[in-house]
């Protein structure tokens, strides 16, 4: 996974216009690898369809994989009949690296592909690829997993399938049902923003692809499909297996650090009615103050169990402020992470130096209150000195949140609005190509390398 650079702002969605004429409104990439046999059966079906049922101008491309069979002498054949027909030719394997090439090539503004041996039923492609179009959705997959497709496999594919989406969803907390379903589509202006980021060249491009985008706030439409398996199928298992587990494991790690720069890939105000601001509102604050209380809630119960162990043997201000002081540093790690989504380890120390400042003011609250206790009762009961504390503590954590929303995990864009920061852009149109052709909404790309320091990022 390119952890290096950040490709900068989503478009908005919107419903693509009229093509001009010529243009293709879709690519549908087929990726190749020796499949002399297949290939020309499966072109030409997926062509009739198209021609006969799809209502824009369409591009088929053939992505051959470093064939070292006759396919490339088939495929030209097909390009030199079919007028939607084009060649791309590679000479490495790996189908991420050919969707890759291909569709960071292609002039069309949606762009899918399928795999070719055309497993799944061709009258899902339009369900697939219309959200697309009319801007409802970022990416559209097939999924047979759903609970209405009807799939013909046997029982170790199916086992393996299922197993592999319950990884997912256990590991990365994926949401979409299908990763490996070869029936996937994009729309180009975010393959534009996405692809840089993803490192995959093999099988699990698919996956890759569908985490970042889901990580990313991407939306992802799904369609039950019809799907019979390939029998003569020559995708090997155990290798496929083994290498989407280790992709699961990277794209884990990468995660968990914080070294991926997901959150600059944001859509403009207006396009998100979750981005938009209520007056009076602060942003995020009902998400923040809801994960704080649960924070708060279980760090409370951590609190008192540490209490009550060193209050065994030592004093109640000492152990007072030894369970407050490993409670406070939990509990700033916790909120770090869940409450204010910090990740990575840049700035940890900061806080955690921050959050012992709050915690000085939660020990002077709390140790001011044990010191009228007794200044009130010479031998207060322990239950009394833990409903104090209890108090105390609920006092200490308001002040805690106001602390921490306000001062030490801050909002960056409203920081970084205050510090006057400007961010040097590059004016692209969404979904053009080089030549500029296509008329559509206007996108801002921020160009960051690798060692700029980002002004918005204070972790």
């Amino acid at each position: 996974m390119r952890t290096d650079s950040s490709p900068g702002t989503l478009p908005a969605r919107e419903h693509l216009p009229a093509a001009p004429a010529g243009t293709p409104v879709l690519d549908v990439v087929v990726p190749v690898y020796n499949e002399e046999k297949d290939l020309q059966p499966c072109v030409r079906r997926l062509h009739e369809h198209l021609a006969r049922t799809f209502p824009y101008a369409f591009r088929i491309t053939i992505a051959d994989n470093a064939s070292t069979d006759s396919t490339p002498g088939v495929a030209a054949r097909l390009a030199a009949e079919i007028p939607e027909v084009a060649v791309f030719r590679l000479e490495q394997k790996g189908r991420g690296r050919a969707l890759r090439a291909v569709w960071s090539a292609s002039d069309a503004p949606v762009l899918a592909y399928m795999d070719v041996d055309l497993s799944t039923d061709l009258n899902a492609l339009l369900p697939l690829v219309a959200p697309l179009i009319s801007g409802h959705s970022d990416l559209a997959i097939g999924s047979r997993l759903a609970r209405s497709s009807r799939v013909v496999r046997g029982p170790k594919r199916e086992f393996i399938s299922r197993a592999y989406n319950l990884i997912l969803r256990g590991s990365l907390q994926a949401r979409f049902s299908d990763a490996q379903c070869g029936f996937k589509a994009i729309r180009r202006d975010v393959a534009r923003v996405l692809l840089p980021l993803i490192e995959d060249t093999g099988w699990f491009f698919d996956t890759e692809m569908l985490v970042l985008a889901e990580r990313a706030g991407l939306r992802i439409h799904e369609v039950p499909v019809d799907w019979v398996d390939d029998p003569d199928s020559t995708v090997h298992i155990v290798k496929t297996a083994t290498d989407d587990l280790k992709g699961v494991w990277r794209v884990g790690r990468a995660l968990a650090t914080g070294s991926l720069p997901l959150d600059r890939l944001t859509r403009p105000f207006g396009d998100d009615p979750r981005d938009r601001e209520i007056e009076d509102v602060p942003r995020g604050l009902a998400r923040q103050l809801v994960g704080f209380c649960v924070v708060g809630g279980l760090s409370t119960l951590f609190y008192l169990l540490l209490y009550s162990g060193f209050r065994v043997f030592t004093g109640s201000q000492v152990a007072n402020a030894l369970a407050l002081l490993v409670s406070a540093v939990a509990n700033t790690a916790a909120n770090r992470r869940l409450t204010f989504g910090v990740r990575g380890r840049a700035g940890a120390v900061r806080h955690q130096a921050q959050g012992l400042v709050v915690f000085g003011i939660g020990l002077a609250l709390t140790s001011g209150s044990l010191a009228a206790l007794s200044a009130a009762t010479s031998e207060p009961a322990h239950s009394t000195e833990l409903a104090v504390l209890i108090a105390a503590n609920l006092a200490a954590t308001v002040l805690r949140f106001l602390l921490f929303r306000a001062w030490v995990f801050p909002d960056r864009r409203e920081a970084a609005a205050t510090a006057g920061a400007t961010y040097p852009t590059t004016q692209f149109r969404a979904g053009d190509v080089a030549d500029g052709s296509w008329p559509d909404a206007t996108v801002q790309l921020l160009p960051v390398r690798p060692h700029d320091t980002d002004v918005r990022d204070f972790r």
